[in-house]
């Protein structure tokens, strides 16, 4: 793989989520899709949770704002999963809002009320407003399901959602840009597109300062890491389709469930010993058996020991790769 490769994989920022890390553009962006019209960014909190501490729950952009908690991501695919995607996330956000505050006191805490949004710029057909709920994936349908999370997906594909993008220019300028890479990503060599679609928008005026000041922060990476991964995703999607692999849908649902609850459960344990909790306090909070807990944190102690990067990930792997030595 060369070293060009490597950089474009490594890339962790989308545009989208660099272009609305201006609280200015978050607020405007806000506001566009609320109908409000609040007019100070220093009233916006930001909630992002840092990516390279949580990637694989990784979310473009949260918020604040007069207590209302905003989720809001760019997908250039369909995904059915975004409740699920939103519920682990969400509730990464308000574990470190409460820090400090006793969940089991009479006093009820008080949190930012959610809204979940999905701006998707796909080249597939889609309405231009869709509900996505968590209680679609539920094996086991429910008249009132007992945990329900709504997120809503708008296509800001040119042609839709029109009313949106005038009361916000920059996101309308971002579809402008994206559609133009496509256009000439289809024609011939895609960082040749990405090159050419930036010097021409900054010479007409689309996105113009943010392109030109990120530019030089080396965005080229983040728009072909964007678009790689987009033809990377249909391309597995095709090919999966063409082989049948639906025969094994089942066991790797099973597979990928046990997955996520371990991983869940590492970076649990991680954050609780990094607050300097014994392994005794966080088996009895988070109700686990201690001799699980204790052969988990012996494996993030050896990871950071080996100097390595100590993430669930990494975590994780230690742990399937000597399976006689930690009990899961």
């Amino acid at each position: 793989m060369t070293e060009r490769n490597n950089v474009i994989r490594n890339y962790k920022d989308t545009v989208f989520r660099t272009l609305y890390s201006d609280r200015k553009e978050l607020l405007e962006l806000y506001n566009a899709v609320n109908n409000t019209d609040y007019s100070n960014p220093d009233e916006l909190i930001v909630t992002t949770l840092d990516s390279a501490i949580y990637m694989t729950i990784k979310n473009d952009v949260s918020f604040v704002v007069d207590m209302r908690l905003g989720l809001y991501e760019q997908q250039s695919t369909i995904n059915p999963n975004m409740p699920l995607r939103d519920l682990l996330y969400v509730a990464e956000v308000y574990e470190q809002m409460i820090v400090g505050q006793d969940i089991h006191s009479k006093k009820r805490i008080v949190l930012p009320t959610p809204h979940f949004i999905t701006f998707y710029n796909g080249t597939e057909s889609q309405p231009e407003r869709k509900e996505l709920r968590l209680s679609d994936s539920y094996s086991s349908k429910q008249t009132v399901p007992n945990l329900e999370l709504t997120a809503v997906q708008l296509n800001i594909n040119p042609g839709c959602n029109e009313e949106l993008k005038k009361k916000c220019p920059t996101l309308y300028q971002y579809v402008l840009f994206v559609d133009r890479v496509r256009c000439y990503a289809s024609q011939g060599v895609l960082q040749d597109a990405v090159e050419r679609a930036i010097d021409e928008c900054i010479e007409e005026g689309i996105l113009a300062d943010f392109l030109r000041r990120e530019k030089v922060r080396g965005i080229n990476m983040s728009i072909l890491y964007e678009f790689n991964q987009e033809l990377h995703d249909k391309t597995l999607f095709q090919d999966g389709k063409d082989e049948g692999i639906e025969q094994g849908i089942e066991q790797g649902i099973e597979q990928g469930i046990e997955q996520g609850r371990i991983l869940t459960l590492i970076r649990q344990i991680q954050r609780k010993l990094m607050r300097g909790k014994t392994p005794e306090l966080i088996a009895e909070e988070l109700e686990e058996e201690l001799p699980q807990i204790l052969s988990l944190c012996d494996a993030i102690q050896e990871c950071e020991k080996r100097g390595t990067a100590c993430d669930a990930e990494q975590v994780y792997k230690k742990v399937m790769e000597e399976p006689g030595r930690y009990q899961l």
